[in-house]
């Protein structure tokens, strides 16, 4: 993929598209969480230092099609083995309506037909139920490990 080349998965109600890397400087520079600034910097650091492989390490927004911004999506990169890591957020202005689910479905489904992608994985924090429940219902599975920031999960699809 061209660094300038864009992305965009188109759900029922949404689509998710994937940021250039400005628009990754611009989550840097506005977020005030310090562990998510962090995050949004290591996303940025990866994309800019992989560009053949920047659909792993960049950010990918959620957004209506007014331009209404959802939340954000990304993979923690891609290991040589082919797996790829989810995360995720919403605003919470959006909880609760099922938006998270339909983006992680999507995304699941858009990665496990990647070239390379052979296993798909999550961790939440162990008390975020909701996030819990989204990925059951999207086919994640506890694999039993208890990864940094929480309960690791598979996509079993």
């Amino acid at each position: 993929m061209m660094r300038n080349e864009v992305e965009i998965i188109r759900t029922e109600r949404f689509q998710i598209r994937l940021t250039s890397d400005e628009e990754m400087k611009g989550f840097v520079e506005r977020e005030s969480d310090p562990e998510m600034k962090q995050a949004y910097q290591e996303m940025l650091g990866g994309a800019v230092s992989h560009p053949d492989k920047r659909k792993w390490y960049a950010i990918w927004i959620m957004e209506l099609s007014d331009g209404t911004y959802l939340g954000d999506l990304c993979f923690k990169g891609i290991t040589e083995d082919g797996m790829v890591e989810i995360g995720y957020g919403i605003s919470p202005e959006f909880e609760g309506k099922g938006y998270m689910t339909e983006a992680v479905r999507a995304m699941t489904g858009w990665a496990g037909r990647q070239d390379g992608v052979r296993i798909i994985e999550a961790e939440t924090d162990p008390d975020n139920h909701a996030s819990q429940r989204v990925l059951e219902k999207c086919g994640y599975v506890p694999t039993g490990i208890i990864g940094e920031e929480g309960p690791r999960f598979r996509w079993k699809g």
